[in-house]
């Protein structure tokens, strides 16, 4: 079983930086690929970035070389480094988690509560 608590969300301006954070309990963190999702309003959830295991990554489109997905096996934390964030980023992100890679990248086990980013023009 893995829990998931995001922070870091907040009220920005168009071109400002946001870091997201994700804290995850469980014994097995380590061995769990790990992504970041959002969902806007009367949108479906998108996908945006995932890190493996072993540190290697994927991004959406629309967020590749603006956003960075890193992870701390130390402290259970997953990290979403947003810059030159756009109005058009306002959503609720989740940070999600599931042994398996491939399945993180569609539908994962498990899933926070998510944190609302709101980026104003």
């Amino acid at each position: 079983q893995v829990q998931l608590v995001e922070s870091g969300g907040g009220l920005v301006q168009a071109g400002d930086s946001l870091r997201l954070s994700c804290a995850a309990s469980g014994r097995t963190f380590s061995r769990h690929a790990m992504g970041w999702f959002r969902q806007a309003p009367g949108k479906e959830r998108e996908f945006l970035a995932a890190i493996g295991w072993s540190g290697g990554t994927t991004y959406a489109g629309s967020v590749k070389g603006r956003f960075t997905i890193s992870r701390d096996s130390a402290k259970n934390t997953v990290y979403l480094q947003m810059n030159s964030l756009k109005p058009e980023d306002t959503a609720v992100y989740y940070c999600a988690a599931d042994s398996s890679f491939g399945v993180l990248l569609r539908t994962p086990d498990y899933w926070g509560q998510g944190t609302q980013v709101t980026v104003s023009s």
